[in-house]
């Protein structure tokens, strides 16, 4: 069975995400051969982008939080209640480390185990293509195109599109072209996990 998986699935792992467990079960049936993991090469590359514009809403919340602080402790009631809100400095510092350790771990195994849909210029000249016909940002574009080109290639297994921009990708368009190359779309990676492991069992 060929899943196909996007940024999303990357950023769910990554930040420990509601629905990051089923998103670690289904690599560890591709670990085990049970499936097939496909991601476009893109989807490695755009969660640093939203790993570092996090960051950089956290430091800048931070830098005003501070200010405040530094503000308000020299008022001597609320000299405790500083000192007790200066964690969320350190937390907010903390989180953006941890969160870029697990990103740069997550794509490494990824990288192991995927198959990695490379992007050439047919992707990049499709995705301008489905920027127009399906009012598609340039991101979701290459990420679409990526996945088209690979449901072109000829294989028999069973497919599926685990997408959890509903946004942006729940288009009867894009769920009719897809269902035409025998391709499921499912937009939660929990209802994505239930469906792979319901076909791993009966195949």
């Amino acid at each position: 069975m060929n899943v196909y998986v996007e940024t999303n699935f990357v950023l769910e792992l990554a930040l420990l995400q509601e629905q990051h467990e089923s998103c670690e079960a289904i690599m560890e049936l591709c670990r085990t051969n049970a499936i097939r993991l496909i991601l476009p090469a893109y989807s490695l590359v755009e969660p640093y982008e939203t790993i570092v514009r996090y960051a950089k809403n956290r430091t800048r919340v931070s830098n005003d939080l501070d200010a405040e602080l530094r503000q308000l402790s020299r008022s001597k009631p609320y000299r405790d209640e500083v000192n007790t809100l200066r964690t969320l400095t350190s937390v907010l510092a903390t989180s953006q480390a941890e969160e870029n350790r697990r990103l740069g771990s997550i794509i490494e195994d990824l990288i192991q185990i995927s198959q990695i849909v490379s992007l050439d210029k047919t992707i990049l000249n499709e995705a301008k293509f489905h920027q127009i016909q399906n009012s598609m940002s340039p991101q979701d574009a290459i990420v679409y195109a990526s996945v088209l080109q690979h449901l072109d290639m000829p294989d028999s297994s069973l497919k599926c599109f685990l997408n959890r921009n509903s946004k942006d990708f729940d288009d009867p368009d894009i769920v009719a072209a897809l269902s035409l190359k025998n391709c499921k779309m499912l937009f939660r990676f929990d209802d994505g996990y239930q469906y792979i492991a319901s076909q791993v069992r009966s195949g």
